[in-house]
């Protein structure tokens, strides 16, 4: 499965032109170069298939690398190196970075802004991340704009093959648009019925949601193909409406937690049957984020247990980038502090902990926590503080390991290990099948390990949070959130147990580091004031208090300075 979508990045590389190689970010909405190297739409009619699957790979490939010169050089983008423009990675610094999970303890230009919570609209990170969505937006709307005008009547599997890839580019669109409208809100509105240099128009976030979830809704009804690895698939797309609606009250101010619900109970049912106690989910936690984690994603071998209902494949040496699971597994790793041939990445970074609140909400007790989803973490045990007292030291704060580049059985079990260090005489739990001397082998420079958008232990999760909101039925929500927490090995919840405030931080264990943390504080009232505060908020060792309107990142200064008056700045900014 690794091999086939190696093949379907690849192409990628061949064809960028084709889907628009575009640069800068204030432009990013209305570039078409053109490479008389590469293939073009000109070429469409000599080979269809061909045009079609290596132009739509650059739609995939754009959420996996930076751009086409490797992982830390010539991105799509201008403005941040290929390394920190990598979509994914631009996503967790926004979506946790800012929160109670996790700091990066570098004091990098625009990073510390975010992780104290003192950002401001000139953040160099922020204007990334908006040049790298309508980049991913643009390069989708040109090959769906390119198959439609360029089609030369085509017929039978040519065309069937041509009206799924803009099903699944229009997809891709809207996941990047998702992440558009929960950062920024109102911001710019660019589609595949815009003509080439037309200027794009700012739009109101309620109105954004409307036509993009209307687009979605749309996709998932004419949706046929599914289960192919690496491209998303019916659960998927259905998935991230669940995203949508389970936020709608905050980016509309209508709730719509029937309609999360309603989806979310269709992706359920058909998952039911295997995996953990039947309910789809994978049995072993820990493997889901490990080296051949593909097993789990749609087309994977375990498709009783396919829980990562979308993802993004990492197939070394195919995609090399410094974002995705790479950023994730080698800024929670340090020689200095730990045996890094555990998690069998020739990388190591040191800069990434827990923060103090998070870790707590595991009930540690003398660097021990019952809680499975821990197995990996490194604590007093290993040297290691919960307090971020000094904010630049890597072992004030737990190491919160989570993903690493082991491999699990082909059955999906992690085996369970453990590691004396001979150094320092530190016990380490480790998981993973033993390859070298009984330790993984370190032979990758980048990780193998796919990164999960959703996963269906979140669509679980999401639902029990309507039933608790009155737009299902609660008895059932709470045995999906106990199915979450008996395959944690935690105890389950009673009916009194089962409550807003606990699911929170439920969501918070299950879901660490998978992108969710600001988007679900904010929705429960809990990301600004001094409702709830977490050390180094706004800046403080503490933590204290932030204004409401830092609910929405700013839109970036640059890109009003260049529309002017067509676009306005959020409010506070």
């Amino acid at each position: 499965m690794k091999r086939y979508i190696s093949k379907f990045i690849m192409g990628a590389a061949a064809t960028v032109a084709a889907a628009g190689m575009l640069t800068g970010c204030v432009g990013d909405l209305d570039q078409m170069p053109k490479d008389p190297n590469n293939t073009t739409p000109g070429d469409f009619p000599s080979n269809p298939q061909q045009y079609l699957t290596e132009v739509m790979a650059k739609c995939y490939s754009s959420l996996a690398v930076s751009g086409q010169g490797g992982p830390g050089g010539d991105a799509d983008i201008s403005g941040l190196d290929g390394g920190t423009s990598n979509w994914s990675r631009i996503i967790f610094m926004l979506n946790e970075f800012t929160t109670d999970e996790v700091t990066w303890i570098w004091p990098d230009v625009g990073v510390f802004d975010l992780c104290t919570n003192t950002w401001g609209s000139s953040n160099g990170n922020l204007y990334g991340a908006y040049g790298r969505f309508y980049t991913h937006i643009a390069v989708c709307n040109d090959f769906i704009r390119n198959v439609r005008e360029n089609t030369f009547g085509l017929s039978g599997a040519d065309q069937e093959l041509a009206d799924q890839l803009v099903l699944e580019a229009r997809a891709l669109r809207d996941l990047s648009y998702y992440y558009v409208i929960d950062f920024f809100g109102n911001a710019s509105w660019a589609w595949d019925d815009m003509a080439y240099g037309e200027t794009p128009q700012q739009m109101s976030r309620a109105e954004l949601f409307t036509r993009v979830t209307e687009d979605l809704e749309d996709v998932l009804a004419n949706f046929k193909e599914s289960g192919i690895y690496g491209r998303v698939g019916r659960d998927g797309v259905e998935a991230l409406l669940c995203r949508f609606y389970l936020n709608a009250e905050v980016f509309t101010g209508t709730a719509m937690y029937d309609k999360c619900w309603q989806h979310a109970q269709a992706i359920i049912g058909r998952h039911q049957g295997g995996g953990f106690q039947g309910s789809g989910l994978a049995n072993d936690y820990l493997a889901l984020f490990c080296a051949n984690n593909d097993m789990f994603m749609p087309g994977g071998s375990l498709s009783g247990q396919n829980e990562i209902l979308w993802g993004i494949p990492f197939a070394y040496p195919y995609t090399q980038s410094y974002g995705g699971t790479m950023f994730i597994i080698a800024s929670s790793i340090g020689a200095s502090s730990m045996p890094t041939v555990l998690y069998g990445l020739n990388a190591d970074w040191n800069c990434m902990h827990a923060r103090t609140e998070f870790a707590e909400k595991f009930d540690f007790s003398d660097g021990v926590s019952a809680d499975g989803r821990t197995y990996l973490w490194c604590t007093e045990k290993q040297g290691f503080n919960i307090n971020n007292t000094d904010f630049s030291t890597f072992t004030d704060g737990y190491a919160a390991i989570k993903f690493t580049n082991a491999k699990a059985n082909s059955d999906g079990t992690m085996p369970r290990n453990t590691y004396s260090d001979p150094s320092t005489g530190y016990v380490y739990n480790w998981a993973g099948l033993g390859e070298v001397n009984g330790l993984p082998a370190q032979v990758n420079d980048f990780s193998d390990t796919d990164f999960p958008i959703i996963r269906l232990a979140d669509v679980y999760l999401m639902a029990a949070e309507c039933a608790l909101r009155g737009a299902g039925d609660a008895e059932t929500g709470r045995n999906y959130v106990n199915l979450v927490r008996a395959r944690a090995g935690v105890p389950v919840w009673n009916s009194v147990e089962y409550n807003l405030n606990n699911l929170i931080d439920e969501r918070s264990r299950e879901l660490y580091w998978e992108n969710t943390r600001r988007t679900d504080l904010i929705r429960f009232g809990l990301y600004t004031g001094n409702s709830y505060n977490w050390s180094w908020k706004n800046n403080t060792p503490a933590g204290a208090g932030i204004p409401d309107y830092m609910k929405l990142f700013p839109i970036p200064s640059d890109i009003i300075a260049t529309y002017g008056s067509g676009f306005q700045q959020n409010p506070g900014y």
